[in-house]
């Protein structure tokens, strides 16, 4: 995930300048209380922090949409089917389909705890650059080598997707020509992921191997890149209020 924008400057939103450690550690909080949140009156709570949130951040919103794109078709499945499958109350009756109450609870609970958690994770993690934001789980004490793999994770996917446009323009100039019925091309599809991971896990020793040549794991461990103001404490601070303030409706209406 690329940053939409990321800089120092005083001119800049809040929300890029926030400390990346204090604005994981806030989203990890409020993840956290969201996915707690189970009484429906505290779903209204939710969404308008959430909206406030992405509006302080001014993350545009035709990003936040393409963001949120793939992770919606992943719950859009559960979402559409608990109505029919979960609970024992019938609202509509339709032949044998019938859409219960406890069924239509549950999807409106799972849609909006899932929106708003994917939303902020979205808004914070997209206005710091994906190096800086690794370095700050670094700092907040994830392991070097897991930070190293998972900016080669991020740098690579880009090199296997290059490698991937070349084969299939490739395979065209010899005379290959797609199915138009998909099942049709899978085994063409799975031949050319076998060269595909095969060229990956080759190129992975050798860049492993350079690295080892460049002295890869003997360099002293940097401290004190980040530091964090009175600003950064305060949003951290109304963060961890807006947290309490949640689960204290959750336990109280």
């Amino acid at each position: 995930m690329t940053a939409y924008s990321a800089t120092d400057s005083s001119t800049a939103p809040f929300m890029h300048r926030w400390d990346p450690r204090m604005k994981l550690i806030g989203l990890l909080l409020l993840a956290f209380t969201f996915s707690f949140v189970t009484n429906p009156r505290v779903l209204p709570v939710m969404i308008t922090l959430t909206l406030a949130m992405t509006a302080v951040s001014r993350y545009p919103f035709h990003l936040l949409l393409r963001r949120l794109r793939y992770p919606s078709l992943v719950i859009l499945c559960l979402i559409i089917l608990l109505p029919f499958i979960s609970g024992l109350t019938p609202v509509v009756e339709w032949g044998r389909l019938t859409v219960t109450r406890e069924g239509l609870q549950a999807a409106i609970l799972v849609a909006t705890r899932f929106f708003c958690i994917v939303t902020l994770a979205a808004v914070l993690l997209g206005t710091t650059p994906l190096l800086r934001t690794i370095k700050a789980m670094q700092a907040l004490g994830l392991p070097s080598i897991m930070a190293d793999m998972a900016l080669l994770v991020v740098r690579y996917l880009e090199v296997l997707s290059a490698d991937l446009r070349r084969m299939r323009i490739a395979m065209r100039l010899r005379g290959h020509v797609e199915q138009r019925r998909p099942w049709r091309n899978l085994p063409t599809l799975a031949w050319l992921t076998g060269s595909l991971i095969l060229r990956g896990y080759e190129r992975s020793q050798g860049v492993y191997n350079a690295m080892r040549l460049r002295g890869y794991g003997h360099a002293p461990v940097r401290s004190g890149e980040f530091t964090a103001n009175r600003g950064d404490l305060l949003a951290l601070a109304a963060i961890c209020a807006a947290a309490g303030i949640l689960i204290w409706l959750e336990l109280t209406l």
